[in-house]
């Protein structure tokens, strides 16, 4: 009987890295939230220099798949890694839903809202859940988004 187990877990040996790796390549939801507070507490200080950092992906700004990304009062994208100066409140989601509106609706000033989108990861055209948390500083509505473990594209928003 020892030796059954042993071995079971033995042979899983190699494989456990390889796990571990893969579930830490994607942000959880308390890390998005950290962001998105990193994010607001920068804005307060000195907004030109948060959107800079933003757009850099300076550390504490870009973490594994997260990143912060913002608009401003006209709907357009102030900070993100490839879409600054595009329409960030005419985005929809890879459903076709009006994605850049909810964020812009769900956005209040010292609350922290969620928008959950349909979006695929990083390299891969599989459409997963992802949420956003969002919220308003100023005339700024900046979010951050993280993958729903568990939940696949084919499911209906909560």
């Amino acid at each position: 009987m020892r030796r059954c187990c042993l071995f079971l877990i033995l042979a899983a040996l190699p494989v456990l890295p390889a796990l571990a790796q893969d579930s830490r390549d994607f942000g959880s939801p308390q890390e998005a939230l950290w962001m998105l507070e990193r994010v607001i507490g920068a804005m307060h200080a000195d907004q030109a220099k948060a959107l800079q950092l933003v757009n850099e992906g300076a550390v504490g700004f870009r973490e594994l798949d997260l990143y912060p990304y913002c608009g401003n009062d006209e709907g357009v994208f102030t900070a993100h890694p490839e879409l600054v100066g595009t329409s960030m409140r005419e985005l929809r989601d890879k459903r076709g839903n009006p994605l850049g509106a909810w964020l812009y609706e769900t956005a209040k000033q010292d609350e922290i809202g969620r928008v959950t989108y349909f979006w695929p990861r990083p390299g891969s055209t599989d459409i997963l859940q992802k949420v956003a948390l969002v919220t308003r500083i100023g005339d700024q509505v900046c979010a951050v988004g993280y993958y729903r473990p568990g939940h696949r594209g084919k499911e209906a928003l909560p």
